[in-house]
């Protein structure tokens, strides 16, 4: 009997060559290379969580994939729902507004929200601009602030008003009320006591299952052991180790935060 040979998944993100430089304007010049030329991919419906020392690159390589920072060098090729593949580093502002506000998620420990708009209005429009319908929205809204325990007495409040670790799980909540194709996480905990810590760890395991696939930064190993399928350790701009998450933690705990 003949098998038929099983096609191996096409990665969802496939960076390749990507460099990264920092002129420090304000200390003497001098350059600072935050990326070293990273080849990595991702595929779909996996977990990659970067792990590694403070300056080590990961938060550069989230951010540049995103675009909030400009690219020296290299491609990110990513896969749409379409199939069609796009190189984020080349689109212009417009086609990658567009590709963030359908399928693209950032989610990092800062908010940012207009300053006069409540927290249940912040989150449910995190939805609308998603497509989803107003009501829809508001509805999504109160069931994701209540599962990162956020007091329904603070949904009117505006969030520059609130703790630091509510405006930490706010942002969490507008991240992640619409399950994004990809979602970059940059240290989405990293204010969040044990309690909180844990509801919002949950909500982050909740959108891998419904098909997220996750390029995330954390920096404590529980998480990582508790959220990913595949471990990138970096050091000086560049993967050093890379495999499951229990074999790389176990050789390289040296270059994970515990």
């Amino acid at each position: 009997m003949t098998q038929t040979p099983t096609t191996a998944p096409l990665p969802i993100l496939s960076i390749r060559g990507l460099e990264k430089r920092f002129v420090l304007h304000a200390v003497d010049g001098r350059v600072v290379e935050g990326l070293a030329g990273v080849d990595l991919d991702v595929f779909p419906d996996e977990h990659v969580c970067l792990a590694g020392t403070s300056g080590a690159g990961k938060s550069s390589l989230l951010k540049t994939v995103h675009r909030t920072y400009v690219a020296d060098a290299g491609s990110v090729h990513y896969r749409k729902a379409t199939g069609d593949v796009v190189d984020l580093l080349a689109l212009g502002d417009a086609a990658m507004a567009d590709l963030r506000a359908a399928e693209i998620g950032y989610v990092s420990q800062f908010l940012r929200a207009e300053p006069r708009r409540g927290v249940l209005d912040v989150v449910a429009r995190a939805a609308s601009r998603m497509g989803v319908p107003v009501e829809e929205a508001r509805d999504r809204a109160a069931d994701v602030l209540r599962r990162v325990n956020i007091d329904e007495r603070l949904w009117a409040t505006y969030p520059s008003l609130l703790s630091g670790g509510e405006k930490q799980r706010v942002n969490i909540a507008a991240g992640m009320i619409v399950a994004p194709r990809l979602l970059l996480l940059d240290e989405p905990v990293s204010a969040l006591d044990p309690s909180n810590r844990a509801a919002v760890l949950d909500v982050i395991a909740d959108l891998t299952a419904r098909g997220s696939t996750v390029l995330s930064v954390f920096h404590d190993l529980p998480a990582i052991r508790q959220l990913a399928d595949r471990v990138i350790v970096m050091a000086h701009g560049r993967i050093v180790d890379e495999g499951p998450a229990e074999e790389v933690l176990e050789r390289g705990k040296e270059l994970v935060p515990a």
